[in-house]
């Protein structure tokens, strides 16, 4: 994201406000660590779960949510792995391409795609590497909840000084193409 002027918004030149922790903070530096611990544990896990099953990891919770509710829609698949309808269908796309799920028609409301485990996709998931749901969200849920709260403050603190307002990017995966 730019500004009219060409440069990153989220960017301040000298004289825009004053800093209130120095890049060199020790306290900075180490959040600037464990964001990158965090994103790095993300991708080593989903890359465990590729080479496990042969799925990424986004690909088999959203393999997941199909079993754990027979005829779900590819909607309520996008909503319950936080991401566009349209990335959802593409993610299904992959592992229908690899005869794990089907789609039907066959509700009472003809428009509505409903998706289905076959036979191979149960086998998989028999066999699969847990948590399901990723990573990141296990790892959410195991903190107290005046953890989670301090945790989901700080985060929109820091998405109020990026200036980041693409509401678009909260429903977007975190591995770019790889699901």
């Amino acid at each position: 994201m730019t500004a009219a002027n060409g440069r990153n918004p989220a960017l301040r030149t000298a004289g825009e406000g004053p800093v209130v922790n120095e890049p060199d903070d020790t306290r900075v530096i180490g959040v600037v660590r464990n964001f990158r611990v965090a994103v790095r544990a993300v991708q080593a896990h989903s890359a465990w779960v590729e080479r496990q099953c042969g799925l990424s990891a986004a690909q088999l919770w959203a393999l997941w949510e199909v079993d754990r509710a027979p005829g779900i829609s590819v909607s309520e698949i996008a909503r319950r792995l936080s991401i566009k309808p349209a990335t959802a269908s593409n993610l299904l796309d992959k592992i229908e391409g690899k005869d794990l799920l089907r789609r039907s028609r066959e509700g009472p409301d003809q428009r509505v795609v409903q998706l289905f485990v076959t036979e191979e996709g149960a086998k998989l998931l028999a066999t699969a590497p847990l948590p399901a749901q990723g990573a990141l969200l296990d790892a959410l849920t195991r903190l107290r909840n005046d953890e989670l709260d301090e945790l989901s403050q700080g985060l929109e603190a820091l998405v109020d000084i990026l200036h980041t307002k693409d509401e678009g990017s909260a429903m977007s995966p975190m591995h770019p193409g790889k699901d």
